[in-house]
C-alpha cells in the first residue's frame, strides 16, 4: 500500500481467522497490529453480498437471506390478488428466487439442517403463487412450477459453472482446479477415459474439503447422467439435460420417501389389528 500511495482505512478494514467449529476457541481475539493500525477481527464478513463466518457454516448468510425472502413474500401477498397468475410467478421468481439462487453454491455439502430453512422459503412461494394452504404437502405444487428443490438447486448452479470452466467460458482461477480423470496415466484405457469425468481430489476432512471447490465441483459432473450430458456442445443444451436430470432424480426420490411412508402405515394398521 505504501508503494502505490495508499493509507489503510480501518473503519472499512476487516479481518477474520477461520477454522472450524470444534477450534473456534483457539482463534486469537486480540487485534492485529498492520503498520501503525490496529484491526479488530470479526466473526463473520461480507464479499460481494455473501455473509462468510469464521467457522464456514454460513449462518449469517442464510439467516439474513431468509428473513429478506420472507419479508419480500409478505410485500407480494398485498398484491396477490391484483395481478394475473403468469405475472406474479414472475414477480415472484425475480424478487425471492433470484435472491436464494445468488451465491448458493457456496452452500454445497451443508447439512439438511441448515438446507431446509431455505426450503421453507421455496415451500412457501409455492403455496403463495398457486394458493396452497400451509398443511397442504408441497411437493404437488413443487411439480407443477417444476421447481427443483434447494439441493438440487445447488448442484444445478455447480454443474453450469464447471460446464463453463472447461468449455473456457469460465474464470480462470477456478478452471485451473479442474483436471480431467483421463490425463491421469494410471487411468488411461479405462471406462473413465471417454465419459468426460473429472479427478476428484482426496480430501480428509468432509465438512470442510469436500465443500471446496475442486471437490464438489468433480462430484457434481461426475454424478451427471446420462453421460451424453456431459458431451453437450451447447450450454442451454446442458443446462435442460442437467435440470432433467435433477428434477427425475428429486422427483424418484421424493416417491420413493412417500411409499416408504406409506408401507411403514401399513404395517403400523397391521400390528394394531394383531393386537386387536
Amino acid at each position: 500500500m505504501g508503494s502505490n500511495r495508499l493509507q489503510l482505512n480501518t473503519t472499512k478494514t476487516e479481518i477474520m481467522w477461520v477454522a472450524s467449529t470444534r477450534r473456534q476457541h483457539l482463534l486469537p481475539h486480540s487485534p492485529l497490529q498492520v503498520a501503525q493500525s490496529q484491526v479488530q477481527p470479526v466473526s463473520n464478513v461480507r464479499n460481494l453480498g455473501i455473509y462468510l463466518d469464521s467457522d464456514t457454516t454460513m449462518n449469517t448468510h442464510i439467516k439474513k437471506t431468509v428473513g429478506t425472502c420472507f419479508g419480500t413474500l409478505r410485500a407480494l401477498r398485498s398484491v396477490r390478488q391484483s395481478v394475473p397468475r403468469p405475472i406474479f410467478q414472475t414477480l415472484v421468481s425475480a424478487l425471492v428466487l433470484s435472491r436464494l439462487d445468488y451465491g448458493n453454491a457456496t452452500l454445497y455439502g451443508l447439512p439438511d439442517s441448515q438446507l431446509n430453512r431455505y426450503q421453507t422459503v421455496l415451500n412457501a412461494a409455492a403455496r403463495l403463487i398457486l394458493g396452497g394452504r400451509s398443511r397442504d404437502h408441497v411437493t404437488p405444487l413443487l411439480v407443477q412450477l417444476h421447481w427443483l428443490r434447494v439441493r438440487e438447486r445447488v448442484a444445478f448452479k455447480i454443474a453450469c459453472i464447471t460446464w463453463r470452466c472447461l468449455n473456457g467460458c469460465g474464470p480462470e482461477y477456478l478452471a485451473c482446479d479442474l483436471h480431467y480423470a483421463s490425463d491421469s496415466r494410471q487411468r488411461q484405457g479405462l471406462r473413465s477415459d471417454s465419459s468426460l469425468q473429472l479427478a476428484r481430489p482426496r480430501t480428509s476432512n468432509v465438512s470442510h474439503g469436500d465443500r471446496a471447490w475442486p471437490a464438489a465441483a468433480a462430484s457434481v459432473w461426475n454424478s451427471l447422467a446420462p453421460d451424453n450430458v456431459r458431451h453437450e456442445a451447447s450450454y442451454l443444451a446442458f443446462r435442460r439435460g442437467v435440470k432433467t436430470f435433477l428434477w427425475s432424480h428429486s422427483h424418484n426420490a421424493d416417491q420413493q420417501h412417500l411409499t416408504l411412508i406409506y408401507l411403514k402405515f401399513i404395517d403400523h394398521i397391521d400390528n394394531v389389528k394383531l393386537k386387536l
